[in-house]
């Protein structure tokens, strides 16, 4: 690990003008590019406090050895040269999408004498016309069978179309109409091209002049009673119908553009382009890429960019480019995408209308495309065994943890405290046996603190459930004193030794406050479930890994918890999000796994599971408290009569003011319901008028919940 400032360039050495910077490792590998618009402020920035930088960055820095530059004259130069250094060094910390040779296109081969009709893949050749790409090749094949009614272009390879030439019979397609016959001098070369003129023509989204020639043609050929001919005409107006109708008019401005959109979460994004030609959507194509560099949504949409239109020219790249977010220095950008394309190109975000939903279908493309690939990833056999094996190492575990529980708590500042555990199994997460807490030892936000106590009683309830089912021998418990934790606000002071028995052990009544769970809901741990039998659920499997949520502190509070329950039989590491480090108990220095492990990524898997199970469950409860009403306090009063109260009076703050009669008016409202009703709005506590905090008005309260 190199130490940066052995190769930090001295003061005033690096130009302030534009450029492009590489850096390089002790083999002099190229390992990174970037480009800035003043190299001397943007190097300064990787020369500072390790300790400050990004841990990508970090990373970047030390494994480099030196870091050279080259100052050009615009920030459109430095683009340029940025792409092709990239393609020529493939440096590995940077942003690289997959490549998309494997996308299928239609082409025409414009640049023979008799132009083809085929699907190609790899990379595009010059003087070839490009359609696409396409998801399937199949698709290609089914629109251009369609199409050939029409626009009989030659679609045999070289090796046929030369035998045909030389034994005077052109092949089947020749004899059923579905190609012109160039190979036997049916039609000449010029009256070939034309053929596939067209053909692009219509592709390229001019599909109208077509169909309405033909259509006159149709009923041209009628009035001359040639039946047979009309009817041929009428079939290849509705083949080209039929090919239209693959692809939806979605913009009805005729636009040529090309939508791009990202969706990433820590490690990973997945990037989707829609491209739409005369307003409608002729091709898809999409990639997945690891983030090895520090780089956000703008710095993904230009890599997106560059990936895209590198290597393009003249009508490839469109007028009109939509993206997510614009990048660091959009009009470059747009000045290198009008130089691709030899005219001006629109490189905007959408904010309204048409465009703006195509977006959000996108968008949602791009969503499904990265849970995809988590999925496929996460449920391939294999790499879960090597994930799990890779834990075991990098823990210094005997064996794999087949079973991996983790915790995570949650609060909106300070309120409603909860915490959710889920459960791996076999490196699939297994949500029947996900559990939910509320925080009860304490008010307040002390996450160190509430992890403690989570883990206490999930390790307790473990312990019930071994005595009760006879597997846990009960020992005196040590008659000298214990002592109390170090730090007094994770733990009672006085706590049982490793051997004693805990107090309450067999216990099934829950505690106070427990939450009974709901259709479809995780229960509260403490309350007792039920297998479908009726007989009691163990829950005496534990698990050979607990993940917490947090760092050092958060690990030192779930292995106190274990160590005051006697368990010292199972593992405990955190999992902190922003440096994605491993922690262990009583190590100084984290655990850091390579980015590319499938160890890593499962446990990044699991807290992130952790986290959305625990957040869902607070913002349920926060809605809950907001939506609490006086009414609630009624005994008798269900959830129908609440509301048609609300209904007939408009808000609870008319209903305070009915009197009992008025409030017996209500159907289905009796006078010993009224007078409880009248009694508990009458002894409620009036609430806390909330305040729009850009006016600084009061709001008051007119409907069935709280002010806020």
């Amino acid at each position: 690990m190199a130490d940066p400032s052995s190769y930090r360039p001295k003061p005033g050495q690096i130009p302030d003008s534009p450029g492009v910077y590489r850096f390089r490792d002790e083999h002099r590998r190229v390992i990174y590019v970037g480009k800035a618009k003043n190299l001397r402020q943007r190097l300064a920035n990787y020369f500072q406090d390790l300790a400050a930088l990004h841990p990508r960055t970090r990373t970047m820095v030390t494994t480099a050895a030196s870091v050279e530059w080259t100052v050009v004259s615009t920030e459109v130069e430095a683009l340029q040269l940025e792409y092709s250094w990239i393609k020529e060094f493939d440096p590995r910390f940077n942003v690289k999408y997959r490549d998309d040779k494997s996308y299928p296109y239609l082409a025409v081969t414009l640049n023979e004498e008799f132009p083809r009709v085929q699907v190609m893949r790899g990379a595009k050749k010059k003087g070839v016309r490009y359609f696409g790409p396409y998801g399937h090749a199949w698709a290609i094949r089914e629109t251009v069978d369609l199409m050939l009614r029409v626009f009989p272009v030659r679609t045999c390879s070289a090796g046929v179309f030369k035998n045909a030439a030389r034994t005077g019979r052109p092949c089947l397609l020749g004899y059923i109409g579905k190609c012109s016959a160039p190979c036997v001098g049916r039609v000449t070369p010029e009256e070939h091209r034309e053929l596939a003129d067209d053909f692009c023509d219509f592709m390229a989204g001019r599909t109208g002049t077509y169909i309405r020639r033909l259509e006159k043609d149709m009923m041209a050929a009628a009035e001359e009673m040639e039946y047979e001919r009309a009817a041929r005409l009428r079939d290849d107006v509705e083949a080209l119908k039929r090919a239209m109708e693959k692809s939806a008019v979605v913009l009805a401005d005729a636009t040529d553009a090309d939508l791009i959109a990202v969706a990433e979460d820590e490690l990973e994004a997945a990037v989707q382009i829609f491209h739409v030609r005369g307003g409608r959507v002729r091709g898809q194509r999409g990639w997945v890429t690891d983030k090895v560099e520090n780089v956000d949504t703008p710095g993904l949409v230009e890599h997106a960019l560059q990936q895209l239109y590198g290597e393009e020219t003249g009508d490839s790249v469109p007028k009109e480019v939509l993206v997510p977010a614009l990048p660091e220095d959009p009009d470059a950008v747009s000045q290198w995408l009008a130089g691709r394309r030899g005219s001006q190109v629109s490189l905007r975000i959408p904010q309204r209308g048409d465009k703006k939903d195509l977006m959000a279908t996108v968008q949602r493309n791009a969503l499904q495309a990265l849970g995809l690939h988590k999925t496929k990833r996460a449920s391939d056999l294999t790499t879960r065994s090597r994930a799990l094996e890779e834990i075991a190492e990098a823990l210094g575990l005997d064996t794999a943890p087949l079973r991996i529980e983790c915790f995570d708590i949650s609060h909106l500042q300070g309120d409603d405290v909860v915490a959710s555990m889920v459960v791996f199994e076999d490196g699939l997460a297994r949500k029947s046996e996900y559990r939910r807490f509320q925080i009860k030892g304490f008010e307040g936000q002390d996450d160190v603190r509430s992890m403690h106590e989570v883990i206490g009683r999930r390790f307790k309830r473990y312990l019930q459930e071994k005595e009760r089912t006879g597997e846990w021998e009960e020992t005196p418990a040590p008659t000298g004193p214990v002592p109390a934790p170090q730090d007094a606000a994770t733990a009672p002071a006085t706590v049982p030794g490793p051997d004693a028995i805990v107090p309450g052990l067999g216990a099934t009544v829950p505690d106070p406050g427990a939450i009974a769970p709901g259709p479809g809901t995780a229960p509260d741990l403490d309350a007792e479930p039920r297998e479908d039998d009726g007989r009691p659920k163990r829950f005496a499997y534990p698990p050979q890994l607990v993940v917490v949520d947090g760092g050092q502190p958060q690990v030192a509070a779930a292995k106190h918890a274990l160590d005051e329950l006697g368990i010292d039989d199972i593992a405990v590491c955190g999992l902190a999000k922003r440096l994605e480090e491993v922690w262990l108990p009583d190590d100084d220095d984290p655990v850091v796994l390579p980015r590319s492990s499938e160890g890593l990524y499962l446990l990044q898997r699991v807290r992130d599971e952790a986290h959305r199970f625990a957040i869902t469950y607070q913002r349920a409860k926060r809605a809950k408290r907001i939506r609490s009403s006086p009414l609630d306090a009624v005994a008798g009063l269900g959830e129908t009569r609440k509301q048609a109260l609300i209904k007939h009076f408009g808000s609870v703050k008319k209903l305070k003011q009915a009197t009992i009669d008025e409030i017996c008016e209500v159907p289905g409202i009796g006078r010993r319901t009224a007078e409880s009703v009248a009694v508990a709005l009458a002894s409620a506590a009036p609430a806390t008028p909330a305040v729009n905090t850009a006016t600084g008005e009061i709001i008051e309260e007119d409907d069935g919940g709280s002010t806020t």
